[in-house]
Protein backbone atom coordinates (compact mmCIF):
# COMPACT_ATOMS: atom_id res chain seq x y z
CA UNK A 1 0.00 0.00 0.00
CA UNK A 2 1.43 3.19 -1.28
CA UNK A 3 0.57 7.06 0.23
CA UNK A 4 0.86 9.42 -3.08
CA UNK A 5 1.92 12.93 -2.23
CA UNK A 6 3.36 15.51 -5.15
CA UNK A 7 4.36 12.34 -6.49
CA UNK A 8 6.50 10.65 -4.71
CA UNK A 9 5.74 7.61 -2.78
CA UNK A 10 6.31 6.11 0.64
CA UNK A 11 5.26 2.96 2.69
CA UNK A 12 2.08 3.65 4.77
CA UNK A 13 3.64 2.21 7.97
CA UNK A 14 7.22 4.34 7.49
CA UNK A 15 7.89 6.42 10.64
CA UNK A 16 6.38 10.37 10.69
CA UNK A 17 9.17 12.70 11.78
CA UNK A 18 8.81 14.80 14.19
CA UNK A 19 9.62 17.93 11.91
CA UNK A 20 6.78 16.06 9.80
CA UNK A 21 4.46 15.95 12.30
CA UNK A 22 5.10 19.41 14.06
CA UNK A 23 4.22 21.13 10.37
CA UNK A 24 1.07 19.51 10.16
CA UNK A 25 -0.12 20.35 13.95
CA UNK A 26 0.89 23.83 12.92
CA UNK A 27 -1.25 23.55 9.43
CA UNK A 28 -4.28 22.23 11.24
CA UNK A 29 -3.58 25.00 14.29
CA UNK A 30 -2.95 27.86 11.16
CA UNK A 31 0.57 28.85 12.59
CA UNK A 32 3.39 28.02 14.80
CA UNK A 33 1.85 26.61 18.76
CA UNK A 34 2.91 28.93 21.34
CA UNK A 35 4.03 25.57 23.81
CA UNK A 36 7.86 25.51 24.47
CA UNK A 37 10.06 25.56 21.15
CA UNK A 38 12.58 22.17 20.58
CA UNK A 39 15.61 22.80 21.32
CA UNK A 40 16.83 21.44 18.20
CA UNK A 41 15.32 24.22 16.63
CA UNK A 42 17.11 26.77 18.96
CA UNK A 43 20.30 24.96 18.21
CA UNK A 44 19.78 26.15 14.19
CA UNK A 45 22.22 28.63 12.95
CA UNK A 46 24.56 28.46 15.76
CA UNK A 47 27.64 26.38 16.27
CA UNK A 48 26.48 24.00 18.15
CA UNK A 49 23.84 22.99 15.92
CA UNK A 50 25.06 19.73 15.43
CA UNK A 51 25.76 18.87 19.10
CA UNK A 52 25.11 15.19 20.56
CA UNK A 53 21.74 15.26 21.95
CA UNK A 54 20.53 13.37 24.86
CA UNK A 55 17.86 10.64 24.11
CA UNK A 56 17.04 9.93 27.45
CA UNK A 57 15.45 12.56 29.88
CA UNK A 58 17.80 13.05 33.01
CA UNK A 59 17.30 12.52 36.59
CA UNK A 60 16.41 15.45 39.21
CA UNK A 61 19.53 15.25 40.27
CA UNK A 62 21.71 15.49 36.95
CA UNK A 63 18.93 18.49 35.98
CA UNK A 64 19.65 20.57 38.99
CA UNK A 65 23.53 20.14 37.85
CA UNK A 66 22.74 20.85 34.39
CA UNK A 67 20.99 24.05 34.70
CA UNK A 68 23.43 25.50 37.26
CA UNK A 69 26.04 24.75 34.40
CA UNK A 70 23.72 26.42 31.94
CA UNK A 71 22.98 29.30 33.73
CA UNK A 72 26.41 29.91 35.31
CA UNK A 73 27.93 29.75 31.30
CA UNK A 74 24.55 32.21 30.00
CA UNK A 75 25.66 34.49 32.89
CA UNK A 76 29.68 34.86 31.78
CA UNK A 77 28.83 35.42 27.96
CA UNK A 78 26.17 38.29 28.80
CA UNK A 79 28.72 39.58 31.55
CA UNK A 80 31.42 39.90 28.72
CA UNK A 81 29.82 41.30 26.15
CA UNK A 82 27.85 38.43 24.20
CA UNK A 83 24.56 39.16 22.68
CA UNK A 84 20.95 37.52 23.19
CA UNK A 85 21.10 35.43 20.10
CA UNK A 86 24.65 33.65 21.34
CA UNK A 87 23.49 33.26 25.13
CA UNK A 88 20.69 31.64 24.09
CA UNK A 89 22.35 29.18 21.62
CA UNK A 90 25.06 28.38 23.91
CA UNK A 91 22.44 27.73 26.86
CA UNK A 92 19.98 25.56 24.71
CA UNK A 93 23.21 23.10 23.61
CA UNK A 94 24.43 22.83 27.04
CA UNK A 95 20.64 21.50 28.20
CA UNK A 96 20.04 19.38 24.97
CA UNK A 97 23.64 17.87 25.72
CA UNK A 98 22.84 17.56 29.25
CA UNK A 99 19.30 15.58 28.87
CA UNK A 100 16.83 18.40 29.44
CA UNK A 101 14.36 18.08 26.47
CA UNK A 102 11.52 20.72 28.17
CA UNK A 103 13.34 23.61 28.79
CA UNK A 104 12.48 27.18 28.82
CA UNK A 105 14.71 30.35 28.15
CA UNK A 106 14.45 33.73 29.12
CA UNK A 107 16.59 36.34 28.47
CA UNK A 108 16.79 40.14 28.79
CA UNK A 109 19.04 42.67 29.42
CA UNK A 110 20.19 42.07 33.08
CA UNK A 111 18.60 38.46 33.17
CA UNK A 112 18.54 35.08 32.11
CA UNK A 113 15.99 32.48 33.34
CA UNK A 114 16.50 29.29 32.37
CA UNK A 115 13.08 26.93 33.49
CA UNK A 116 13.33 22.94 33.15
CA UNK A 117 10.31 20.53 33.52
CA UNK A 118 11.67 16.94 35.32
CA UNK A 119 8.12 15.18 34.96
CA UNK A 120 4.79 16.22 34.77
CA UNK A 121 4.59 17.14 38.22
CA UNK A 122 8.38 18.49 39.45
CA UNK A 123 10.36 21.43 37.52
CA UNK A 124 13.82 23.63 37.99
CA UNK A 125 14.09 27.43 37.67
CA UNK A 126 17.16 28.94 37.53
CA UNK A 127 17.83 33.03 37.82
CA UNK A 128 20.80 34.73 37.37
CA UNK A 129 20.69 38.85 37.17
CA UNK A 130 23.79 40.61 35.30
CA UNK A 131 23.90 43.95 36.45
CA UNK A 132 26.97 45.19 34.79
CA UNK A 133 28.89 43.99 32.06
CA UNK A 134 32.62 44.02 30.44
CA UNK A 135 33.66 43.66 27.53
CA UNK A 136 36.02 40.43 27.27
CA UNK A 137 36.11 37.91 24.15
CA UNK A 138 39.13 36.05 25.26
CA UNK A 139 36.83 34.92 27.59
CA UNK A 140 34.41 34.63 25.29
CA UNK A 141 36.64 32.43 23.17
CA UNK A 142 37.36 29.69 25.94
CA UNK A 143 33.52 29.53 26.99
CA UNK A 144 33.16 29.02 23.08
CA UNK A 145 35.60 25.87 23.80
CA UNK A 146 33.98 24.69 26.71
CA UNK A 147 30.52 24.54 25.38
CA UNK A 148 31.62 23.24 22.10
CA UNK A 149 33.72 20.43 24.00
CA UNK A 150 30.49 19.16 26.73
CA UNK A 151 28.50 19.27 23.98
CA UNK A 152 30.51 16.90 22.05
CA UNK A 153 31.02 14.29 24.29
CA UNK A 154 34.65 15.35 24.87
CA UNK A 155 34.35 15.69 28.76
CA UNK A 156 31.99 15.58 31.61
CA UNK A 157 29.65 17.76 33.62
CA UNK A 158 32.00 17.82 36.26
CA UNK A 159 34.62 18.27 34.35
CA UNK A 160 32.82 21.45 32.79
CA UNK A 161 32.18 22.77 35.70
CA UNK A 162 35.50 23.15 37.53
CA UNK A 163 36.64 24.77 34.04
CA UNK A 164 34.11 27.22 34.22
CA UNK A 165 35.17 27.81 37.68
CA UNK A 166 39.16 28.33 36.43
CA UNK A 167 38.08 30.00 33.72
CA UNK A 168 36.21 32.77 35.99
CA UNK A 169 39.59 33.20 38.53
CA UNK A 170 41.54 33.87 34.94
CA UNK A 171 42.74 37.34 34.57
CA UNK A 172 42.18 39.48 31.49
CA UNK A 173 43.94 39.42 28.91
CA UNK A 174 44.96 42.88 28.21
CA UNK A 175 45.69 45.38 31.26
CA UNK A 176 44.55 48.84 31.82
CA UNK A 177 47.16 50.61 30.59
CA UNK A 178 47.18 48.54 27.12
CA UNK A 179 43.54 48.89 26.86
CA UNK A 180 43.96 53.20 27.25
CA UNK A 181 46.44 53.13 24.77
CA UNK A 182 44.84 51.22 21.94
CA UNK A 183 41.56 53.03 22.57
CA UNK A 184 43.80 56.24 21.43
CA UNK A 185 45.88 54.78 18.47
CA UNK A 186 42.07 53.94 17.48
CA UNK A 187 40.96 57.13 18.02
CA UNK A 188 44.23 58.60 15.97
CA UNK A 189 43.59 56.09 13.03
CA UNK A 190 40.20 57.23 12.76
CA UNK A 191 41.21 60.85 12.25
CA UNK A 192 44.04 59.78 10.09
CA UNK A 193 40.99 58.03 7.92
CA UNK A 194 39.05 61.26 7.85
CA UNK A 195 41.67 63.27 6.71
CA UNK A 196 44.42 64.44 9.13
CA UNK A 197 47.89 64.89 9.51
CA UNK A 198 49.94 62.36 11.15
CA UNK A 199 50.97 65.19 13.55
CA UNK A 200 47.26 65.73 14.25
CA UNK A 201 46.83 62.03 15.03
CA UNK A 202 49.46 62.45 17.64
CA UNK A 203 47.64 65.21 18.94
CA UNK A 204 44.24 63.00 19.11
CA UNK A 205 46.48 60.64 20.72
CA UNK A 206 47.41 62.83 23.52
CA UNK A 207 43.65 64.37 24.10
CA UNK A 208 42.10 60.14 24.57
CA UNK A 209 45.00 60.04 27.25
CA UNK A 210 43.97 63.09 28.76
CA UNK A 211 40.07 62.37 28.38
CA UNK A 212 41.13 58.74 30.40
CA UNK A 213 42.99 60.55 32.85
CA UNK A 214 39.87 62.31 33.30
CA UNK A 215 38.05 59.02 33.45
CA UNK A 216 40.23 57.35 35.77
CA UNK A 217 39.79 60.43 38.07
CA UNK A 218 35.84 60.01 38.75
CA UNK A 219 36.26 56.22 39.02
CA UNK A 220 35.65 56.24 42.90
CA UNK A 221 32.90 58.70 42.07
CA UNK A 222 31.31 55.92 40.17
CA UNK A 223 28.71 58.04 38.30
CA UNK A 224 26.46 56.44 35.92
CA UNK A 225 27.08 56.91 31.88
CA UNK A 226 25.27 59.85 31.17
CA UNK A 227 27.57 62.28 33.33
CA UNK A 228 30.43 60.53 32.58
CA UNK A 229 30.11 60.85 29.15
CA UNK A 230 29.04 64.37 29.29
CA UNK A 231 32.25 64.79 30.89
CA UNK A 232 34.47 63.50 28.65
CA UNK A 233 33.05 64.87 25.67
CA UNK A 234 33.39 68.41 26.95
CA UNK A 235 37.08 67.60 28.42
CA UNK A 236 37.42 66.10 24.92
CA UNK A 237 36.26 69.25 22.52
CA UNK A 238 38.04 71.02 24.90
CA UNK A 239 41.69 69.77 24.73
CA UNK A 240 40.85 69.96 20.69
CA UNK A 241 40.26 73.74 21.18
CA UNK A 242 43.67 74.62 22.75
CA UNK A 243 45.35 72.79 20.72
CA UNK A 244 43.34 74.43 17.51
CA UNK A 245 44.33 77.72 19.73
CA UNK A 246 47.70 76.99 19.85
CA UNK A 247 47.26 76.52 16.24
CA UNK A 248 46.00 80.15 15.17
CA UNK A 249 48.66 81.67 17.51
CA UNK A 250 51.21 79.69 15.07
CA UNK A 251 52.83 77.46 17.63
CA UNK A 252 51.89 74.22 16.14
CA UNK A 253 50.84 73.13 12.75
CA UNK A 254 47.09 72.61 13.36
CA UNK A 255 43.89 74.47 11.83
CA UNK A 256 40.33 74.83 11.73
CA UNK A 257 39.39 71.25 9.92
CA UNK A 258 42.00 70.37 12.56
CA UNK A 259 40.32 70.88 15.39
CA UNK A 260 36.90 68.59 14.65
CA UNK A 261 39.15 65.78 13.11
CA UNK A 262 40.59 65.90 16.87
CA UNK A 263 36.99 66.19 18.54
CA UNK A 264 36.00 63.38 15.95
CA UNK A 265 38.96 60.81 17.22
CA UNK A 266 38.52 62.12 20.58
CA UNK A 267 34.64 61.15 21.44
CA UNK A 268 34.70 58.44 18.95
CA UNK A 269 35.42 55.72 21.60
CA UNK A 270 32.79 57.35 23.59
CA UNK A 271 30.39 56.93 21.05
CA UNK A 272 27.25 53.87 21.36
CA UNK A 273 27.74 52.74 18.08
CA UNK A 274 28.23 49.46 18.85
CA UNK A 275 25.38 49.35 21.47
CA UNK A 276 22.64 50.70 19.24
CA UNK A 277 24.03 48.13 16.57
CA UNK A 278 23.66 44.92 19.03
CA UNK A 279 19.99 46.87 19.91
CA UNK A 280 19.14 46.35 16.52
CA UNK A 281 20.31 42.79 16.09
CA UNK A 282 18.21 41.76 19.00
CA UNK A 283 14.98 42.91 18.13
CA UNK A 284 15.68 41.34 14.29
CA UNK A 285 16.62 38.25 16.55
CA UNK A 286 13.19 38.47 17.93
CA UNK A 287 14.26 40.11 21.61
CA UNK A 288 12.50 42.87 21.54
CA UNK A 289 13.10 43.79 25.12
CA UNK A 290 16.25 43.63 25.39
CA UNK A 291 16.50 45.85 22.01
CA UNK A 292 14.67 48.08 23.50
CA UNK A 293 16.45 48.51 26.81
CA UNK A 294 20.13 48.61 24.74
CA UNK A 295 18.27 51.56 22.46
CA UNK A 296 17.05 53.63 25.67
CA UNK A 297 20.38 52.92 26.84
CA UNK A 298 21.95 54.79 23.58
CA UNK A 299 19.35 57.32 24.02
CA UNK A 300 20.74 58.56 27.45
CA UNK A 301 23.99 58.58 26.51
CA UNK A 302 23.94 59.98 23.41
CA UNK A 303 22.07 62.87 25.50
CA UNK A 304 24.84 63.21 28.06
CA UNK A 305 27.48 63.24 24.50
CA UNK A 306 25.00 66.27 22.97
CA UNK A 307 25.56 68.07 26.45
CA UNK A 308 29.02 67.78 27.08
CA UNK A 309 29.62 68.96 23.21
CA UNK A 310 27.22 71.93 23.45
CA UNK A 311 28.37 73.42 26.51
CA UNK A 312 32.27 72.81 25.15
CA UNK A 313 31.21 74.93 22.25
CA UNK A 314 29.86 77.67 23.57
CA UNK A 315 32.25 78.03 26.08
CA UNK A 316 35.43 77.36 23.48
CA UNK A 317 33.74 80.16 20.98
CA UNK A 318 33.70 82.97 23.79
CA UNK A 319 37.41 82.21 24.24
CA UNK A 320 37.93 82.41 20.48
CA UNK A 321 36.38 85.64 20.51
CA UNK A 322 38.03 86.91 23.57
CA UNK A 323 41.21 86.08 22.11
CA UNK A 324 39.64 87.54 18.72
CA UNK A 325 41.06 84.51 16.13
CA UNK A 326 38.32 83.27 13.43
CA UNK A 327 36.59 80.48 14.29
CA UNK A 328 36.44 77.91 11.25
CA UNK A 329 32.69 76.48 10.89
CA UNK A 330 33.33 72.21 11.04
CA UNK A 331 30.45 72.74 8.09
CA UNK A 332 33.09 72.81 5.64
CA UNK A 333 34.08 68.96 6.58
CA UNK A 334 33.01 65.98 5.31
CA UNK A 335 33.97 63.29 7.90
CA UNK A 336 34.55 60.03 5.78
CA UNK A 337 37.23 57.54 4.70
CA UNK A 338 36.95 58.79 0.86
CA UNK A 339 38.68 62.42 1.46
CA UNK A 340 41.88 60.65 3.12
CA UNK A 341 44.37 59.32 1.03
CA UNK A 342 44.82 55.23 0.41
CA UNK A 343 47.68 54.65 2.67
CA UNK A 344 46.18 56.64 5.43
CA UNK A 345 42.74 54.30 4.77
CA UNK A 346 44.29 51.02 4.51
CA UNK A 347 46.87 51.80 7.77
CA UNK A 348 44.51 53.24 9.33
CA UNK A 349 41.68 50.61 8.90
CA UNK A 350 44.27 47.65 9.95
CA UNK A 351 45.06 49.64 13.17
CA UNK A 352 41.40 50.46 13.97
CA UNK A 353 40.97 46.44 13.51
CA UNK A 354 43.45 45.27 16.08
CA UNK A 355 43.26 48.21 18.53
CA UNK A 356 39.54 47.51 18.17
CA UNK A 357 40.23 44.15 19.27
CA UNK A 358 42.41 44.93 22.04
CA UNK A 359 39.82 47.31 23.45
CA UNK A 360 36.97 44.05 23.44
CA UNK A 361 39.79 42.02 25.42
CA UNK A 362 40.33 39.80 22.14
CA UNK A 363 42.85 37.16 22.00
CA UNK A 364 46.48 38.34 20.80
CA UNK A 365 46.09 35.13 18.33
CA UNK A 366 43.08 36.79 17.16
CA UNK A 367 44.40 40.29 16.83
CA UNK A 368 45.81 39.89 13.30
CA UNK A 369 42.45 38.11 11.69
CA UNK A 370 40.17 41.22 12.92
CA UNK A 371 42.65 43.81 11.10
CA UNK A 372 42.93 41.50 8.18
CA UNK A 373 39.00 41.13 8.37
CA UNK A 374 39.04 45.33 8.89
CA UNK A 375 40.74 46.19 6.18
CA UNK A 376 38.72 43.87 3.92
CA UNK A 377 35.49 45.29 4.86
CA UNK A 378 36.69 49.07 4.46
CA UNK A 379 38.21 48.58 0.84
CA UNK A 380 35.09 46.71 -0.15
CA UNK A 381 33.20 49.94 1.82
CA UNK A 382 35.81 52.10 -0.05
CA UNK A 383 35.44 50.26 -3.74
CA UNK A 384 31.86 50.78 -3.63
CA UNK A 385 31.69 54.50 -2.68
CA UNK A 386 34.63 55.58 -4.56
CA UNK A 387 34.87 53.51 -7.53
CA UNK A 388 30.57 52.63 -8.08
CA UNK A 389 29.67 55.84 -6.91
CA UNK A 390 26.98 53.71 -4.36
CA UNK A 391 25.40 55.71 -1.05
CA UNK A 392 27.29 55.29 2.42
CA UNK A 393 24.44 53.78 3.61
CA UNK A 394 24.01 51.15 0.66
CA UNK A 395 28.25 50.66 0.63
CA UNK A 396 28.05 50.06 4.56
CA UNK A 397 25.17 47.37 4.35
CA UNK A 398 26.94 45.68 1.43
CA UNK A 399 30.54 45.68 3.29
CA UNK A 400 28.98 44.59 6.50
CA UNK A 401 27.19 41.36 4.59
CA UNK A 402 31.04 40.51 3.48
CA UNK A 403 32.01 40.86 7.12
CA UNK A 404 29.12 38.48 8.67
CA UNK A 405 29.50 36.07 6.04
CA UNK A 406 33.72 35.46 6.46
CA UNK A 407 34.10 36.65 9.48
CA UNK A 408 32.08 33.60 11.07
CA UNK A 409 34.04 31.49 8.21
CA UNK A 410 37.30 32.50 9.82
CA UNK A 411 35.83 32.35 13.31
CA UNK A 412 34.89 28.92 12.82
CA UNK A 413 38.24 27.82 11.52
CA UNK A 414 40.38 29.66 14.41
CA UNK A 415 37.38 28.15 17.19
CA UNK A 416 35.97 31.04 17.89
CA UNK A 417 32.46 32.58 18.18
CA UNK A 418 32.02 34.49 15.26
CA UNK A 419 30.98 37.95 17.05
CA UNK A 420 34.85 37.97 18.52
CA UNK A 421 36.43 39.07 15.01
CA UNK A 422 33.47 40.17 13.82
CA UNK A 423 32.50 42.99 15.65
CA UNK A 424 36.12 44.87 15.85
CA UNK A 425 36.05 44.59 12.18
CA UNK A 426 32.95 46.77 12.02
CA UNK A 427 35.06 49.34 13.89
CA UNK A 428 36.48 50.33 10.23
CA UNK A 429 33.54 51.08 8.57
CA UNK A 430 33.63 53.60 11.11
CA UNK A 431 29.63 53.66 12.26
CA UNK A 432 30.41 56.76 15.03
CA UNK A 433 31.31 58.74 12.94
CA UNK A 434 27.42 59.57 11.08
CA UNK A 435 26.43 60.16 15.02
CA UNK A 436 29.47 62.60 15.54
CA UNK A 437 28.49 64.93 12.88
CA UNK A 438 24.66 64.60 14.00
CA UNK A 439 25.71 65.43 17.39
CA UNK A 440 27.52 68.99 15.75
CA UNK A 441 25.16 69.61 13.54
CA UNK A 442 22.49 69.99 16.65
CA UNK A 443 24.91 71.88 19.10
CA UNK A 444 26.12 74.21 16.09
CA UNK A 445 22.79 76.46 15.99
CA UNK A 446 23.18 77.35 19.63
CA UNK A 447 26.28 79.35 18.76
CA UNK A 448 25.81 82.33 16.36
CA UNK A 449 29.36 82.71 15.35
CA UNK A 450 29.27 79.16 13.85
CA UNK A 451 25.33 79.76 12.22
CA UNK A 452 26.03 78.01 9.10
CA UNK A 453 24.94 74.97 10.89
CA UNK A 454 21.06 73.76 11.82
CA UNK A 455 18.94 71.74 13.89
CA UNK A 456 17.17 70.30 10.90
CA UNK A 457 20.37 69.59 9.45
CA UNK A 458 21.74 67.27 12.37
CA UNK A 459 18.54 65.43 13.24
CA UNK A 460 18.46 64.71 9.45
CA UNK A 461 22.11 63.50 9.85
CA UNK A 462 21.43 61.44 12.97
CA UNK A 463 18.71 60.02 10.54
CA UNK A 464 21.12 58.89 8.42
CA UNK A 465 23.93 57.83 11.23
CA UNK A 466 20.88 55.36 12.38
CA UNK A 467 20.43 53.75 8.64
CA UNK A 468 24.69 53.13 9.03
CA UNK A 469 24.17 51.69 12.19
CA UNK A 470 20.38 49.64 11.08
CA UNK A 471 23.02 48.81 7.99
CA UNK A 472 25.94 47.20 10.28
CA UNK A 473 23.33 44.89 12.36
CA UNK A 474 21.43 43.88 9.74
CA UNK A 475 23.81 43.46 7.12
CA UNK A 476 26.40 41.02 9.47
CA UNK A 477 23.30 39.16 10.83
CA UNK A 478 22.53 37.96 7.43
CA UNK A 479 26.33 37.85 6.24
CA UNK A 480 26.22 34.95 9.53
CA UNK A 481 23.25 33.40 8.49
CA UNK A 482 24.28 32.78 4.66
CA UNK A 483 27.67 31.39 6.23
CA UNK A 484 26.03 28.89 8.78
CA UNK A 485 25.66 26.21 6.03
CA UNK A 486 29.00 26.01 5.95
CA UNK A 487 29.46 25.20 9.76
CA UNK A 488 29.89 21.69 9.17
CA UNK A 489 32.18 21.67 6.69
CA UNK A 490 34.21 24.27 8.68
CA UNK A 491 34.35 22.06 11.35
CA UNK A 492 35.84 18.79 10.04
CA UNK A 493 38.25 21.02 8.10
CA UNK A 494 39.16 21.99 11.58
CA UNK A 495 39.18 18.79 13.14
CA UNK A 496 41.17 17.22 10.41
CA UNK A 497 44.19 20.23 10.48
CA UNK A 498 44.12 19.49 14.48
CA UNK A 499 44.68 15.76 14.16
Amino acid sequence: MVAHGHGVGRPAHAPVSDEVRRRRQWRLQGGPPTEPMPLVDLLRRTPYRNARVASEGAEEARVREALELAVRLGELMLRCGAGAPQVEGSVAAVCAAAGLNDVEIDITLQSLLVHARIDAVHSVTALRVVRSTRHDYARLVAVHELIDAFVNGHIEMHEATEQLRDLKRTPRTWPDWSVTLATAMLAAAVAVMIGASLFTGFLTVLVVLGVSAVERAMGPMRLPDFYSNAVSAFVATLLAWVAYAAGAMGWIPVGGKDFAFIVAGGIVALLPGRTMASAVEDVISGYAVTGAGRLLAVIVSLTGLIIGIAVALGLTIRLTDALDVSFVSPSVLDLRTSQSEWWAAVLGSLIVGSCGAITMQSRRGLLLPTALLSLAGTGVFAALTRVAEVGSVTATGIAAVSLGLVGRLVALRLGAPAMVVVVPATFGLLPGLTIFRGLYELVGESASSIGTLSFQAGVATLLGAAGVLLAIATGTTLGEIVASRWDSRVGRARRRARV
